[in-house]
This record gives structure tokens, sequence and C-alpha cells, in this order.
């Protein structure tokens, strides 16, 4: 298929965006086009691989979910240096944010491909096409469910490409309108994709029932999310392994507790040119001790440090506060040949600590730029995030009990002892040390209501969304509104 790039939503909707040579290519070269592509079985499921590439972009996701909150800081090697972050960090963002564009493009890329599916859907028949089509559907409501999070009211295009004049007429759709297509898409999906999937990084019935699961609490349909979450948890697909320390290591991962993974590689498939186009995790590199030289680790950029709120948050006694933050001196001052070891502090902020869940190991480093190639997985959906999910549900509907076990059990694989779940709160804090880290801290802050008591510049009334970008704005001629306050 010929190669097209596109730099805007406006062209994202006109047609099928192929921002990297290695999806959906023919050969010979420029004998199909987007008209007569779907022919074979093996041109869908080409296409379904180019809607799921979209997301490795997810590291965006994941830096700014902490960086927005009060987890992290942008860090860096200067203020200059990804400066939408910092902007973001210190709430200073606008409608001109290279970072939440890309959000806002990547994200639309994923839909448009996925629609490039469905408006085909009904071309030919082959077996395995109806899982084929659900597994569409679960990837265009994590599409969408990123979106809706992240903007609020955004353009809803189903099952269909549009031309340029529909494009600038497109409005933005409610929030609540988006949340439907999200819950009708993982509901079918749920209702036809297996338990298992013999292919690692597939979508499956658990994933599209936690999030969808996910996407009602976030609605506060609580009787609805206790009720789709419980589905994932009497499954008996999925367990707490044993050990959290194994949580987020290469060699462990696709274990009883994945119920979501983006699945990465050592290969780099793009550079810093084209973050899109990678097929390694970004964010691990990013990460990174900046000029490391020493044992377990490996050099990076030193972006998304964690803050020292979130170190003094974590009791002493709990082992989770380790294996989330790496606490460089402390580290340092424990080998047996401190004096040798050396790193650099960039600019762009210093906190002495480090992502220690995502971050550059020696021995999962890839090839050829290794700030760009970690093969470490991102963890979407675990199953410890559908136990704390489940029991925020179940305390909202008055099942404190069941709340209690699932917290407990929680901890208790954690290694600290249980609590006495008598608060809503309880279960939030839970959920900040055992997913710090992990991208989810600014959302449960703005869904709970808690944004304005631990994120400082946090305006009510504006920073629970972020501003859609200008340009998108204005390539619709005007046609959408800013979010309030931007």
């Amino acid at each position: 298929m010929k190669k097209i790039i596109s730099t805007s939503l406006f062209f994202l909707l006109v047609t099928l965006v192929t921002s990297c040579e290695k999806f959906l290519n023919v050969d010979p070269p420029y004998t199909q086009d987007a008209e007569n592509f779907f022919q074979t079985k093996e041109d869908y499921e080409r296409a379904l691989v180019g809607a799921y590439d979209l997301l490795q972009t997810s590291f965006m996701g994941l830096w700014i979910g902490e960086i927005a909150s009060d987890n992290s800081i942008a860090g860096g090697e200067s203020v200059n240096d990804t400066q939408g972050l910092h902007q973001i960090d210190n709430m200073s963002h606008g409608g001109v944010n290279s970072e939440l564009r890309s959000i806002f493009r990547w994200n639309y890329t994923g839909i448009t491909r996925v629609n490039y599916i469905m408006e085909n859907k009904d071309n030919i028949d082959f077996p395995g096409k109806s899982v084929l089509l659900a597994e569409a559907k679960f990837l265009r409501a994590y599409y969408y469910f990123e979106l809706v999070k992240f903007f609020g009211d955004v353009p809803l295009i189903i099952d269909k490409r549009i031309g340029i004049e529909e494009a600038k007429g497109l409005p933005r759709s409610p929030a609540s309108e988006v949340y439907a297509q999200i819950e009708n898409d993982l509901i079918d999906a749920a209702s036809i994709l297996p338990w298992t999937a013999a292919v690692k990084g597939k979508a499956t019935r658990g994933a599209a029932l936690a999030l969808l699961g996910k996407a009602y609490l976030y609605q506060k349909k609580y009787i609805e999310a206790a009720n789709t979450l419980d589905e994932v948890r009497n499954s008996g697909i999925y367990g707490l392994i044993e050990n959290y320390a194994d949580l987020f290591s290469v060699n462990n991962e696709n274990n009883s507790e994945t119920v979501f993974d983006v699945q990465y590689t050592g290969l780099e498939g793009g550079s810093y040119g084209c973050l899109v186009c990678l097929e390694g995790n970004a964010a691990p590199g990013f990460h990174g001790i900046r000029q490391y030289n020493g044992p377990v680790y490996g050099d990076g950029n030193s972006y998304n440090l964690p803050t020292q709120a979130l170190y003094d948050a974590f009791a002493p006694i709990d082992p989770r506060r380790g294996h989330t933050i790496l606490d460089i001196e402390a580290f340092i001052a424990a080998q047996a040949n401190p004096e040798s070891i050396t790193y650099a502090i960039g600019a762009g902020g210093h906190t002495g600590f480090y992502n220690n869940k995502y971050i550059k190991r020696q021995g999962e480093i890839g090839l050829p730029d290794n700030d760009l190639t970690s093969p470490v997985n991102y963890r979407v959906i675990r199953y410890a995030d559908v136990l704390l999910m489940a029991a925020e549900a179940h305390y909202h509907i008055g099942n404190n009990s069941i709340a209690q076990q699932l917290v407990n059990q929680v901890r208790t694989r954690a290694g600290v002892p249980g609590v006495s779940v008598n608060s809503l709160d309880v279960i939030y804090k839970e959920r900040r040390y055992e997913l710090s880290g992990e991208g989810h801290r600014f959302f449960d802050l703005v869904r709970t209501g808690q944004a304005k008591d631990f994120i400082q510049g946090f305006i009510v009334g504006k920073h629970e969304l972020f501003p859609i970008p200008q340009v998108e704005i204005d390539l619709t001629g005007g046609n959408w509104s800013q979010n309030p306050g931007y």
C-alpha cells in the first residue's frame, strides 16, 4: 500500500494513515490501494496488525499520567527538552503542546485503522473473521477511552472514513456518547473474544471486560463496574503472581497477572524523529539514569522522576516503595564499590529518584539505539488493578466486606499487613502504593475529585481535561470550541 504520512486529525479522517513503512506494505508496491485492499483473509490480518501497532505509543500516556500528577516531575536534559512535558508538570499547558497533540493524533490514527477494517468488514467471509472484528472493536474502544479521558468531548467516527468537507463540519461528540460507543464495542468484543489467546498481546475477553469495567468506573456506574470486574475475577484465568519484584522484568512477562499488555521488542523501527514508528518501548530509556556508569542499570535520559512526596507516601516496611522508586544515592551506597559508580543530573530537574518499574536495565537493552528499544512491555491492565477497581466499585455500592477482602488480597501479595477498609480513601491510597509509576495517578485523582488537593497549580473546572490541540481546531475552521479555561 502507498505510504501516507499525516500530521493532523483532519487528514487522519480522510484516509488510512500508514506513518511507518512496516505496516500494510504490499509486494510489489503500488499494486493495491485503500479501495481494493481487502480481498483475502491475510489482508484483514495485516490491517489488524496496523491497528494494534498504535498501542506502541502508550508510553506517552504513561508519562503524562505520572508527570501531570504529584507522583513525578518531567526531568530531562533541560526545561526546553520536551517542553510540553514541563508545561504539563507545571500546569501551564495550553493548546500548543507537542505531547498532547501526539496523544490526539496517535489515538485517532488507531481509530482510523480500525474504521478502515470495519468499513470493509462485509467484503468477504473467512474462518476467524468474527474474532478479528472483535479485536478491532476492542482496539477502537481502547483508543477512544484514551481520548475521552484526556480531552472529554471528541469527534466520534464509527465504521467509516470521511471526506474533506465532512471533516470540516465534524462536531465534537459529548463524552457520554463516546463512552456509550466504548461500552458497545467492548460488550460486543467480550461476547466473542476467547479468554486466552494463542498469540501474545492479542485482545481477550478478560481484557475487554476489564477495560469495560474501568470505563464504567470512570462514569461512576458502580453497579455495572462491580458486576463486570467480578466476571474477570470469577473467570479463574487470572491471579496475582507471588513476588511483586518480578512484575516488571522481561523474563516474567505475560504471566497470570497480565490482563492486557502492549508487547514490545528490542528492535528500533523508528527514531527520535518518528516515535510512533518504534518497535521498542521508549519509556525505560527515557526514564534511565543520565550518563550512568555502574551495575544493574543502563544510562538514559532522566525523565519522569518520582517525587519526594511519592517516596514519603509509602510506609518504610512496604517493599513496593523500592520496587517502584529507585533511590539512586541509597543504591550506590549499598554497592561494593560505590566510588566507581557515576551519573549526571539533568537540568530539567532532579529528585534523586527514578521510575524503577520502567527503567533501562542491563540484560534488557535492545539495539541499535537502546534509548528507544527496550523490550519491556507496558502493563496496560494487570490483575491487581482489576482487584482494586472492583474494591472501589463494591465499596460505593455498600459491599464493604468485599472491598476489604480485595484490598487485602493485594496487600498480602505485597508483603504488608492488611488494613480496615473503612473509607474510599483507603482504597485510593492502595491504588497509589500498588500502581504508581504506571500512568494512572493523574486520572485517578481527577475522577475521584482529589486533584486540587494533591496537584500544585491545579485549577478546578480547567485541568480535569487537557486542551484540544489548537492546530486541530484551526483545521476545522474553528468549528470546535476549546475546553474550558484554555
